[in-house]
C-alpha cells in the first residue's frame, strides 16, 4: 500500500486521470482516502512491537502418551488456525537472517515451526500434515540417536525429509546432555571436551551425513550460559534457541532466542492466547 501511495502521489497523469473519470471532488476524496489508509498501515507496521512466535514440538501421536506428545488432531487444528487467520509460517532461517542483517520488517502475523530430538513420529505423523499445508519446518536432532535409538529417525528418513524441501535439519547437540549436571560432575578439561563434542561434533556429523549447512542449535533442555554461547559461536553456529515460553523479540540475543514448548493443552483459545502473547513467561535456563 505504501508503494501505491508513492506512485499515486508522484504521478500527475494518474491523479488527473482519476479526477477526470470520477469528477474532481470524488477523485480527490478517493485519492485522499488511499493516502491516509496507506500511511496508517505503514505506521502500524513500523510501530507494532516486534514479536516472533517460534513453536517447538517434540512428538506426535493419535493419543497422548506423555507430556511432550501432541495429538495429530490438535496439531492440525493449530495449523488450520494459522492458515485461516492470516499467519505466515516462515523458515526459521529467514527470521535469523532478519536478526543478523536487519532485513525489512516481517509481516505482523508470522510464526516459525520447529521440532526437537528427531523422533520417528516427525516422519510418520508430522510429515503428511506439513505436506498438506506446505509449511517449512526446522528439525533439531542429536545424531547419536539417529539410526540407533528405537524411537528415532534413520539417516534415510532424515534425507527424505530434507529432500521434500520443507525441512531444514539443524543441531540439538550430539547426544542431548544436561550441561548443568555435566558441569558439576566433570573436571574442567573433561567438561570442555564434552562441549566440543556436543557442539562441533554434532555439526560436523550432520553436515557430513546430510550434505547440508548446519549453523543453528537448539540448546538441550533449553540450558545455556555465557560460556556455552561463546563456545557455540566458535563452533560455527550463528543462532541458538531456548525454551523460555515466550515470543522472540529484537532485544533477545540471537544465541538465546526463546521458543514455546508445545503441549497437548495448546488448543482452541489457549493456542490463540499463546500466539497473542497472553501466556508468555520468562523462565531462565541458566
Amino acid at each position: 500500500m505504501a508503494r501505491v501511495s508513492a506512485i499515486l502521489s508522484g504521478t500527475g497523469f494518474l491523479r488527473d486521470g482519476v479526477a477526470r473519470f470520477l469528477g474532481p471532488s470524488l477523485g480527490v476524496c478517493l485519492l485522499s482516502c488511499i493516502f491516509l489508509t496507506s500511511r496508517s498501515i505503514s505506521y502500524a507496521a513500523e510501530n507494532e512491537p516486534f514479536r516472533m512466535p517460534i513453536l517447538a514440538y517434540h512428538r506426535f501421536s493419535r493419543t497422548v502418551t506423555d507430556r511432550m506428545t501432541v495429538t495429530l488432531s490438535v496439531f492440525e487444528s493449530q495449523l488450520k488456525y494459522l492458515r485461516d487467520h492470516g499467519y505466515q509460517t516462515i523458515p526459521l532461517k529467514q527470521f535469523v537472517e532478519y536478526r543478523l542483517t536487519g532485513a525489512p520488517l516481517l509481516p505482523l502475523r508470522h510464526v516459525a515451526i520447529t521440532a526437537d530430538d528427531g523422533h520417528r513420529s516427525v516422519y510418520t505423523s508430522m510429515l503428511p500434515l506439513v505436506r498438506a499445508y506446505h509449511l517449512p519446518v526446522t528439525l533439531f536432532v542429536y545424531p547419536s540417536a539417529i539410526s540407533n535409538a528405537d524411537y528415532a529417525l534413520t539417516w534415510e528418513e532424515l534425507l527424505e525429509l530434507k529432500q521434500t524441501g520443507l525441512f531444514d535439519i539443524q543441531s540439538h547437540s550430539y547426544w542431548h546432555p544436561n550441561f548443568k549436571v555435566e558441569k558439576r560432575r566433570l573436571k574442567q578439561n573433561a567438561y570442555e571436551k564434552l562441549i566440543e563434542i556436543q557442539l562441533k561434533g554434532s555439526r560436523e556429523r550432520l553436515e557430513t551425513k546430510l550434505q547440508a549447512k548446519v549453523d543453528m542449535l537448539a540448546w538441550p533442555f533449553g540450558i545455556f550460559d555465557d560460556e556455552l554461547i561463546g563456545r557455540a559461536a566458535q563452533a560455527g553456529y550463528i543462532a541458538a534457541f531456548t525454551l523460555e515460553g515466550r515470543a522472540a523479540t529484537q532485544n533477545d540475543s540471537v544465541m538465546a532466542l526463546p521458543r514455546y514448548l508445545m503441549a497437548q493443552a495448546y488448543e482452541g483459545k489457549v493456542f490463540v492466547d499463546l500466539l497473542a502473547g497472553k501466556r508468555d513467561r520468562s523462565v531462565k535456563s541458566y
